[in-house]
């Protein structure tokens, strides 16, 4: 089906005298040509767009444009107004007017076709023969040829390439980003205004539109090279951690269009300002796309990084929470805090009071946040792997990595396996008819399938197995008397995998045990004191070495991470470990396994008794003796601290300085 037909051009004719109702008229024409089922629905779509920001631009032209349910065809509408009328452009009235509409799940092709009209809208060649065009028959054959409708899979290969690059070796490198709110059409005619300024300038210039028809990253090399960064964008840019410490300018994306010189000269002015704005965050930690020459085993911690990266909010933020909820509701309110929080409400307090409802409250939220923490992971993974499309499959996997209790390394695993295959499934030359299915449908659908099948039905009976073969080799050595022993085992299993099933199977055993504990037989206590300790050393030893004892050793995210990672470990999070594991795990896990060994075994020693089984330093109050408690803490800590120090040191360049 054609994008435009003659029955969707109106030339000048008097459809209305303000924009409201020229919108009105062109969507009623949608919807005449069964493009659209609801001209009031598509016209409330647009008029919100145009709430957001103007269409209009200058030169006499507005491309109003909206995504709806309601279109059923992506479509453009042509209407040449006399007299003109005022689409908010700051040099007058627009008389040529292109109205957009696209399905809210326009397949790519489409909008990529509708943003190479979007980019001739800036050849004044092309919209003095819009001018000039004496029927509605010569309108629509100027828009096809601008748009190439005979050759769409051209079309879409343009618009979601960048801008053509102006090299102009020895002037100030210049990269930009551009993207508006639907993706259409401001986010390609930005880029084309930046580029042609860029060239009469003298500016050497690359461009990244980030629009519906999706987008392919500049060269990492080209933004390492860059001297300046302009930001053209309504909404946020994807992967913003590429531009980590570059000079920035940061406009509307119809500044683009309007005043691209402008923009220009204000990045250049940054260039050489050293107080001037600049990209936070750290490059190291993006998802972009690696260079040529990266090896597999960079590409794949970079994959892992971006993974725990987006976790780490959730750890932090749930891990709190629920410490907090120990706080205030006591080192049992994990029992009951579902049913007091669900249950009760200000105005109706359970019977420990305000204090006890709000630690419910806090702890359920905590909860609820920490389960996120493996979907997260796997999550992310997949989408520094295959974008947006593996973000499904891989919070798919990481559920079914929860549901087989596999922990953080069920995630990563299921997270790969999602990643792998939602990006393979996106290579696959398809049909045309089917593109528009394929990142909402089919790899969502067979990625899920194949990543947590192979979870559950692969992976599944080992994970199980080696469960329960330690849960019972834990129990035979309890039974045994060897106590040291077991809190040197548990200590061990608490700092192997951070939260994953080694992790959790000592922690089980440990909480199953203390409904065995009776004043004479405190064996379970002294269990569940050794585990907690043991869990705590690996965010603190990780605190200690990278904010105190070797912050050169560790990247600036890192170091960042170390802050945080005081409060997850003095609140029993091993989690606040794994951005330190994920980076470095040949070094930073057999630290930790050798600094909770240490704290496992002198918390058994000394006959340490916790009878609350999560909280950390904020469950005091259950804790016997404390000062045996912080002894065995700190040793294990300082162990782990020195030991990742030195591993450190080992072969491992020092880590870069973080950019001004």
């Amino acid at each position: 089906m054609s994008t435009i037909t003659p029955a969707l051009v109106s030339l000048d004719d008097e459809i209305g005298a303000d924009k409201e109702h020229v919108l009105r008229s062109l969507a009623a024409r949608f919807v005449a040509e069964g493009r659209a089922g609801d001209a009031d629905a598509l016209f409330d779509a647009a008029w919100a767009r145009e709430q957001q920001d103007a269409t209009g631009l200058p030169g006499g032209i507005a491309i109003p444009h909206a995504k709806a349910a309601t279109v059923t065809e992506a479509s453009l509408a042509f209407a040449r107004l006399s007299p003109p009328v005022d689409f908010g452009s700051f040099d007058g009235p627009s008389d040529i007017v292109f109205m957009i509409a696209a399905p809210d799940t326009a397949a790519e092709e489409h909008l990529a076709v509708l943003s190479q009209l979007a980019r001739h809208l800036m050849d004044d060649d092309f919209t003095s023969a819009l001018r000039e065009a004496k029927d509605a028959d010569a309108v629509v054959a100027l828009v096809r040829e601008a748009i190439g409708e005979t050759s769409s899979d051209d079309a879409e290969e343009e618009a979601a390439a960048p801008a053509a690059s102006v090299a102009a070796p020895g002037a100030t490198k210049i990269v930009a980003v551009t993207a508006c709110a639907t993706g259409i059409a401001h986010t390609y005619m930005a880029a084309d205004g930046l580029t042609k300024a860029a060239e009469e300038a003298g500016f050497e210039f690359a461009v990244e539109t980030q629009g519906s028809s999706g987008y392919t990253p500049i060269d990492p090399q080209v933004i390492a090279d860059a001297d300046a960064v302009v930001f053209a964008v309504d909404v946020d840019v994807r992967e913003p951690g590429r531009f980590a410490g570059k000079p920035v300018i940061r406009r509307p994306v119809k500044a683009g269009i309007e005043r691209p010189g402008e923009l220009l000269e204000l990045a250049a002015q940054a260039a050489a300002d050293p107080d001037a704005e600049r990209v936070s965050g750290d490059a190291s930690a993006s998802s972009a796309p690696a260079e040529k020459d990266e090896g597999w085993g960079k590409r794949i911690q970079r994959i892992l990084m971006t993974g725990v990266s987006y976790m780490i909010p959730f750890v932090a933020g749930g891990g709190l929470l629920i410490a907090l909820g120990f706080l205030l509701g006591g080192f049992d309110i994990d029992q009951s805090a579902k049913d007091i929080a669900v249950n009760n409400a200000l105005w109706n307090l359970p019977d420990g009071g305000l204090r006890e409802y709000l630690g419910a409250v806090a702890f359920s939220i905590g909860g609820l946040s920490m389960g996120f923490l493996v979907s997260a992971l796997a999550g992310y993974i997949a989408y520094a792997i295959a974008d947006r499309p593996g973000i499904a499959p891989g919070f798919v996997a990481g559920a079914v990595a929860v549901l087989m209790n596999a922990g953080f390394l069920g995630g990563i695993v299921g997270g790969l396996l999602a990643g792998l295959a939602a990006w393979w499934l996106g290579t696959l030359n398809v049909p045309r008819w089917l593109r528009g299915l394929m990142p909402v449908v089919i790899i969502p659908l067979l990625g899920s399938i194949f990543a947590s099948g192979l979870l559950l039905l692969v992976l599944g009976a080992p994970i199980a197995a080696l469960m329960e073969a330690l849960t019972a080799g834990l129990n035979d050595l309890s039974a045994s008397g060897f106590l040291p022993v077991v809190g040197i085992i548990l200590g061990l299993m608490m700092c192997f995998d951070l939260g994953g099933p080694i992790n959790k199977v000592a922690y089980a055993f440990a909480v199953a045990s203390l409904g065995n504990a009776t004043p004479d037989n405190p064996v379970p206590y002294y269990l569940m004191a050794a585990v907690m300790a043991a869990g705590m050393v690996p965010p603190l030893a990780m605190a200690l070495a990278s904010t105190l004892l070797a912050r050169s050793k560790f990247s600036a995210v890192e170091r960042e991470n170390g802050v945080a990672a005081w409060l997850l470990g003095l609140s029993f999070i091993s989690e606040g470990a794994i951005p330190f594991a994920a980076a470095d795990p040949l070094r930073v896990i057999p630290a930790s396994m050798l600094g909770g060994a240490v704290t496992g075994f002198l918390s058994t020693l000394l006959l340490v008794e916790s009878q609350a089984p999560h909280g950390g330093a904020f469950v005091f109050f259950a804790i016997s003796p404390l000062w045996g408690f912080l002894v065995a803490l700190a040793a294990g800590t300082i162990v782990s601290g020195v030991a990742v120090t030195l591993f450190k040191s080992i072969g491992a360049k020092k880590a870069e300085p973080v950019a001004a």
